[in-house]
């Protein structure tokens, strides 16, 4: 998962730009303490349940497809960076995993992007308290010089600090950002804290930086260093950037702390082998359950096949693409529905979004009823949002009554939409979110805990039950779903 920073235009989308961080779409909710219209999007009514989605519902709680393919996927395939060798294998693997499953029309549909690539890492305090340290290096990050860099840290307690910073009062030095990131139910730290890594780095080399460490993003207490992409600007030359672990970080705060005391700078060795590929190959893996009405529109869900290269990439986002594609398999199981539902593992969600844009360039056309991911985990969801037209106001209180037995509420107006889909979003389709709990999330993002035994199986069958509740609704409801294009 990441961050995604100004939503692209649709002529942007169309035109096929890319950026390496965009935003999420946020549909604002009802100003505090105003109340809904009688009629409107938000209006909670009594709604049955219909005794099928109910049956669905039911039988997703037992279902184990989801903990199949991400069993599979991680075990057969593990890590999988953008662009790489071992992305083009996880692509084949899903094409022949898909087929077995019964979907129709499964193909990849190609693109191409930029790729950065890893090598040798290391940092270590070479003054006045000689210790090793444990960083991994930020997506995008430059390459340090032949033999590293040893130079005197400059210490900011928040990336706030950092950009108070005057230009050019850097040089000769090595930045550290040590901003902390907090646990909350719905990521909204992840927000705040990460501009760190997002802009951090871009941010410090305007400044004159050699380089920059970072206390990383997550909310976990470890030696193990989060990754993740950084964007530099245009006319920004990239710059050595890593993340330490927390327990690394805080170990260095404090010596900068005690070298504060007594005028003893502490100086830092950086080693980073870190690459651009140039050009390389993706693509997205589709998939269909196909539907009876091509003019109800088509319901697109999924997550993203890329990870990073420390873990097996199991709850980012191993976990999305098997729980969307265990959801639409039980329906798929249950007979043909009015819209089509189509099952999408983005080829590239970590270093720029170029799946998601990918695809929306490519059916930009066609009439979408729904777009949604998941891709926050395997924990279990908690809350759902919509932005739907105003013609499908009706749609919501039968969602929230079938989720509600799940433990989902209806949190009202609010879709982040998220990286993968996002463009589609941009262009007027439809979205929903089904929110899963982040308290855990970012204990292990981005890092070499990323793997399958951080998946706890019921919770993931709970986030079946709840996409399969949300699909047997929306794939059959008489409701016009399709948008007017904007």
């Amino acid at each position: 998962m990441k961050l995604s920073a100004l939503a692209l235009t649709t002529s942007l989308l169309l035109a096929g730009a890319a950026t390496a961080q965009q935003a999420p779409l946020l549909r604002k909710p009802a100003l505090p303490g105003k109340p809904p219209l009688p009629g409107k999007q938000g209006a909670e009514t009594p709604a049955p349940v219909d005794p099928a989605v109910a049956a669905l519902r039911e039988r997703a709680l037992h279902d184990d497809t989801a903990l199949e393919v991400v069993t599979g996927l991680t075990t057969e395939i593990g890590p999988r960076p953008d662009g790489s060798e071992a992305e083009g294998r996880a692509r084949d693997w899903a094409v022949a995993r898909l087929k077995a499953l019964g979907f129709a029309h499964v193909h990849v549909e190609p693109f191409t992007l930029p790729a950065w690539q890893r090598g040798a890492e290391s940092a270590a305090v070479v003054a006045p308290y000689a210790q090793p340290l444990h960083i991994a290096g930020l997506g995008n990050s430059a390459p340090t010089p032949p033999g590293g860099l040893t130079l005197p840290i400059a210490w900011f307690a928040s990336f706030n600090d950092l950009l108070l910073a005057p230009v050019g009062s850097l040089q000769g030095k090595i930045a550290f950002v040590t901003n902390a990131m907090q646990p909350t139910q719905d990521a909204s730290s992840y927000g705040s804290e990460g501009r760190a890594r997002f802009m951090g780095p871009s941010e410090a080399a305007r400044r004159g930086a050699a380089a920059i460490v970072i206390r990383s993003i997550g909310t976990d207490h470890s030696r193990a260093p989060h990754t993740g992409a950084t964007d530099f600007a245009p006319g920004v030359t990239p710059i050595p950037a890593a993340a330490l672990s927390v327990s690394d970080a805080e170990n260095l705060e404090r010596m900068v702390k005690l070298g504060q005391a007594d005028n003893r700078p502490v100086m830092l060795h950086l080693e980073l082998d870190d690459h651009q590929l140039g050009t390389r190959p993706s693509g997205n893996v589709i998939a269909e359950v196909p539907g009876t009405d091509p003019a109800a529109g088509v319901i697109v869900i999924g997550g993203h096949l890329d990870s990073w290269d420390l873990g097996t990439g199991a709850i980012d986002d191993g976990a999305g693409v098997a729980i969307t594609t265990a959801a639409a398999r039980l329906l798929m199981q249950a007979g043909p529905h009015r819209r089509t539902i189509r099952v999408v593992w983005f080829g590239d969600e970590e270093t720029g979004g170029f799946g998601g844009q990918a695809y929306a360039k490519a059916h930009a056309g066609e009439p979408h009823a729904l777009a949604a991911e998941s891709d926050l985990g395997a924990d279990r969801v908690w809350r759902f949002g919509t932005a739907f037209p105003d013609s499908a106001a009706t749609v919501i209180p039968r969602l929230t009554a079938a989720l509600a037995p799940l433990g989902v509420v209806h949190g009202g107006k609010l879709v982040d939409g998220g990286t993968d889909v996002e463009p589609m979003l941009a262009l007027g389709t439809p979205g929903i979110d089904l929110n899963q709990s982040a308290l855990r999330y970012f204990d292990v993002h981005h890092t070499a805990e990323d793997t399958l035994d951080r998946i706890d199986p019921d919770q993931l069958r709970q986030n079946v039950a709840a996409w399969t509740a949300m699909l047997a609704i929306l794939a059959d409801a008489p409701e016009a779903l399709v948008a007017v294009k904007r």
